[in-house]
């Protein structure tokens, strides 16, 4: 992907393999001796039982510019939590593990629910907004980064090229998305976004006409990337979707608050793999079938809250002008697969899109009968203001969780 495209509307950070990760390793630690980094690793207990985690904290160990990492452990017992303690122990940095589901953490979400402030159901929006907070209320970074626990192809030249472009205090970025070419395996994947983003931004520009967001949104290469750096400013205002919207919806609040010249994306792999959800065609709660129809909710909300007016019928339109528009791309994407030698389904691939058609009526329907649902989390300048202890008790509580189950040193 070495090229030097530029789109118009967010800047776009090649890798022109005309650089060395160890000069941008040295000029990132020279920076962040003014600019605190911290990173934020999103994680299931089941992930550290895989091959990805340990490959990437044997790789972040070598990275002498963080300054710390915020783990958010879901779906864990105190048992799996002590092992998560001493599992991410070989970390040299200064590091802490929010166990987001012990009795104080659980307090802490209590006190939201009472004034109203509900984080949501579980899940990695959740996970993500609690660490966000964690490192807003330590006040100490200028930059935070996020990326997946998953990465089966990681390597710390990835960290380095996601958060220079807002580390560098001479760069005007507050935002920087990564991106990359999803491959493994001799297939060529990332079917969501194929096959349901790109071509869902070309049938909305059709039916509902030329929108700036949609323009921008179709400028980033890899819309869905779980990876992206920010500088810290303007954390406390950021509202973010607790469901599988997450990514689309950091996108949509960069381009509600940010300055278009504030954005950009950068290319930080030649090829990228993780672990890969399944279809769930039986069940919309789960797998690609819950995250279409999440995705579409966030971008559904975003135009309407531009003013964009939405019905049944306009639904229907879309429906319609989606299916065909993913068929004609399906085209371009085997066509691009067969040339490169990679695998692509093509029957597998027509079924996805039959079911990303349905989850569009559905996600409008779900659009349509729950208007009032308030569809973010809330930003944590208002849950400093409804409740101003709340940041620092969040502190006390994960600092008291790691004293009660870490081994006591003989």
């Amino acid at each position: 992907m070495a090229d030097f495209h530029q789109n118009g509307n967010v800047a776009t950070l090649h890798n022109l393999r005309s650089s060395s990760a160890d000069r941008l390793t040295h000029e990132l630690t020279t920076f962040a001796q003014s600019r605190k980094i911290s990173l934020i690793l999103p994680s299931l207990f089941s992930e550290l039982e895989g091959d990805a985690l340990p490959a990437i904290l044997n790789e972040l160990a070598e990275v002498p510019y963080l300054h710390r990492i915020v783990i958010g452990l879901d779906r864990a017992d105190g048992d799996q939590y002590a092992h998560a303690l001493q599992f991410f122990d070989r970390l040299p940095q200064n590091h802490v593990v929010i166990w987001n589901d012990s009795p104080r953490m659980r307090s802490i979400h209590d006190r939201l629910e009472a004034l109203g402030l509900s984080p949501g159901e579980p899940g990695k929006g959740r996970n993500v907004w609690f660490c966000m907070g964690y490192i807003m209320a330590c006040k100490d970074s200028a930059v935070m980064a996020l990326h997946d626990c998953d990465i089966l192809t990681y390597d710390r030249e990835m960290l380095a090229r996601l958060v220079y472009p807002v580390t560098n205090p001479a760069f005007p970025y507050q935002l920087a998305k990564g991106y990359y070419p999803r491959i493994g395996e001799g297939k060529l994947n990332g079917r969501v976004s194929r096959l349901l983003v790109s071509p869902i931004l070309l049938a909305l520009k059709k039916v509902i006409g030329d929108r700036d967001y949609l323009d921008y949104l179709r400028s980033f290469r890899y819309p869905l990337s779980g990876e992206f750096a920010m500088r810290t400013a303007p954390l406390p205002d950021l509202r973010i979707p607790s469901d599988w919207g997450l990514e689309i919806g950091v996108l949509s609040e960069a381009w509600r608050n940010l300055a278009p010249q504030s954005v950009c994306q950068v290319e930080i792999s030649d090829a990228y793999d993780h672990k890969h959800q399944e279809v769930s065609e039986e069940d919309a709660r789960t797998g690609l079938s819950r995250m279409s129809i999440d995705i579409c909710k966030s971008i559904f909300r975003k135009l309407a809250a531009d003013g964009t007016v939405f019905s049944d019928e306009v639904f229907r339109s879309l429906r319609a002008t989606y299916y065909r528009e993913a068929l004609d791309l399906l085209e371009s994407y085997y066509n691009d697969a067969r040339m490169n030698g990679l695998n692509l389904d093509r029957h597998a691939e027509e079924r996805i899109i039959e079911l990303f058609a349905s989850n569009i009526i559905e996600a409008g329907q779900i659009f349509l009968d729950k208007p009032s649902t308030t569809p973010f989390i809330p930003t944590w300048n208002r849950v400093h203001a409804a409740d101003p202890a709340l940041m620092s008790d969040m502190l006390s509580a994960v600092a008291a969780d790691a004293a009660d189950y870490r081994p006591a040193e003989s």
